[in-house]
């Protein structure tokens, strides 16, 4: 039974890459030739981005995957450490107002990727050791929350308010089932949400951005104009799609097309059966990764695979919602399918310890 987990959330990721790889091109190689005059631009360095994500993958796969809590304060520091750096004008790099990169030569790296693998692990290490303990405010809730607030505060400096409430929604999820009262998780959350309406509604774009998803057509040309571009290519695939290569939104009506609108042409170019199939493939996944959490060998074991679990559903959910005009515009890219660097190595990574507690727990 384990076995055929582990077979078949694996094929099931490597569907949805093999998807991505393809829908990246696609989107990208009209936009990669007029900016780069080289059409797999996008496409290239996507395929060194799998390349490196699978040698990471390979080897947590090589190894028990309990070893990685006697890694999960030095993998915080490092993390904190690159927050800190990626701040720093001339080590950081800027991209329209946020900085958030390191750039490499051809690679960028998004600490804040490797921010949200290293509380995952973390929280699941602090949980497992705690035991009733963490029923307790002062050593069960509070240094966690200690820590996740340290996160949140650098990562919103950069600024990506988007990352910090998957990060805060993904920590509080996995307090809650771990057994921290309700009382503490809502008395946090009430006590966050006037910041967090300070921190949209004292922003001009991200204001802009809960105007325009109210009425994306009070201003069609400016905020409102990636969902507006967004609904227009999903609305025009009808039921088949225009057919794969053929979107005319990714001929520079739809922004970030090969990465958080990425759903979008796709369901232009391959209609609503084609967006249908991905969304049963993600529910597929979902599915799988759910049995790796019941069947998980140990504590530490049940809630880093559910945290990462949550993390990978969670920006799904988000980008989809988002493409769709369901949900605010937040900036997370769709896990495995859209061009995205550092999230798409950790996504694949993540595959790789799921699939790790998957085989352990098959031979403990």
């Amino acid at each position: 039974m384990i076995r055929n987990i582990r077979i078949n959330l694996f094929t099931v990721s490597l569907v949805l890459i093999c998807i991505g790889i393809v829908m990246i091109y696609s989107t990208s190689s009209i936009y990669a030739w007029e900016k780069y005059k080289d059409g797999f631009f996008f496409l290239k360095r996507h395929l060194s981005f799998l390349l490196i994500g699978a040698a990471i993958t390979f080897f947590i796969m090589s190894i028990d995957y309990r070893k990685l809590g006697r890694y999960a304060r030095p993998l915080l520091i490092i993390s904190i450490i690159l927050l800190v750096l990626v701040l720093i004008p001339g080590l950081g790099r800027e991209v329209s107002g946020a900085r958030r990169w390191f750039r490499f030569k051809l690679l960028s790296f998004q600490p804040s990727e490797l921010a949200n693998l290293a509380i995952v692990i973390y929280i699941a290490d602090f949980i497992a050791r705690k035991g009733n303990l963490i029923k307790t405010f002062f050593k069960g809730f509070l240094p966690p929350i200690c820590v996740l607030g340290v996160f949140v505060l650098l990562i919103l400096i950069q600024p990506d308010l988007g990352t910090v409430v998957a990060m805060g929604v993904v920590v509080l999820i996995m307090l809650f089932v771990a057994g921290v009262r309700p009382a503490y998780i809502l008395s946090l959350i009430l006590t966050s949400l006037p910041v967090l309406y300070l921190l949209i509604f004292s922003v001009p774009y991200r204001r802009a951005r809960i105007m325009a998803f109210i009425n994306p057509w009070l201003d069609a040309k400016g905020s409102g104009f990636q969902i507006i571009q967004s609904q227009v290519a999903l609305g025009s695939g009808g039921f088949f799609g225009v057919g794969l290569g053929h979107s005319k939104q990714k001929l520079f009506y739809l922004p970030a097309a090969h990465t958080d609108f990425i759903f979008s042409i796709s369901g232009e170019e391959l209609g609503l059966l084609g967006t249908l199939c991905v969304i049963i493939l993600f529910m597929i996944f979902i599915r799988q990764g759910l049995k790796v959490v019941k069947n998980a060998p140990d504590k530490f074991g049940y809630f880093l695979s559910l945290g990462l679990l949550l993390m990978i559903t969670f920006r799904v959910i988000i980008n989809i919602g988002v493409s769709c005009g369901l949900l605010p515009t937040k900036g997370l890219p769709l896990p495995f399918i859209s061009y995205g660097g550092s999230s798409f190595i950790f996504d694949i990574v993540s595959v790789g310890i799921l699939v790790n507690i998957a085989r352990t727990g098959e031979y403990p």
